[in-house]
């Protein structure tokens, strides 16, 4: 997994609330177990028409959100079902970071595990940001996650809270299975002493 620490680009607003995983990845899209390929997916009901021409209206195929790396979203971001395709579907179009004042449980912990920084934030603050992010080109966020704040584009700040164990994981690139090598000597260690004591076996 990508070590997160400090990201900065543009942030993209999308002020809907109850976005749930459905519409960030519809359902025929979830017929892969590849992490890759998914960022065209990503919003398809609202991003493309029923011809498959893109919806000009759509916040991510403004030509000033198209490459952006955060997304300002309304409450209850990443509600519904527990698809982990929704984090991977982010992740592929290049979002690394989601803040809202409040996610979807599962979404939230599946968006840890692979690399996305969701941000909690209070409605005053998502106001604000949702004012920065409507700058277009000009919406430059910085996310400083070892010093836990999120910068605007005119010097303004905004600190937020998080775990300071998902923290760690995220600023050394460490998912379960990198959690896991990360205790591979001890392991390593058990196995050669459980071959001793039952060489018999």
């Amino acid at each position: 997994m990508e070590k997160f620490t400090t990201l900065e680009g543009v942030a993209a607003p999308l002020k809907i609330i109850n976005v749930d995983t459905d519409m960030i990845i519809p359902k025929q899209y979830l017929k892969t177990i590849k992490r890759t390929g998914l960022g065209k997916g990503l919003f398809s009901e609202q991003r493309y028409k029923d011809d498959g021409s893109e919806n000009p209206d759509f916040v991510l195929n403004q030509p000033a959100y198209r490459n952006a790396k955060v997304l300002v979203a309304g409450d209850n971001f990443g509600c519904g079902s527990s698809r982990e395709h929704a984090p991977w579907a982010l992740l592929d179009f290049g979002i690394r970071c989601v803040i809202s004042t409040s996610f979807g449980d599962i979404f939230y912990n599946n968006c840890f595990k692979n690399g996305i920084l969701p941000i909690r934030v209070t409605q005053e603050d998502l106001d604000k940001l949702f004012d920065d992010a409507e700058r277009g080109a000009n919406a430059t966020l910085t996310i400083d996650l070892p010093n836990q704040e999120i910068r605007g584009p005119d010097g303004g700040k905004v600190k937020f809270e998080i775990d300071p164990f998902r923290k760690h994981c995220l600023m050394n690139g460490l998912d379960d299975i990198g959690l896991t090598m990360e205790k591979k000597s001890s392991i390593d260690d058990y196995e050669a002493k459980l071959k001793k004591e039952r060489a018999w076996a």
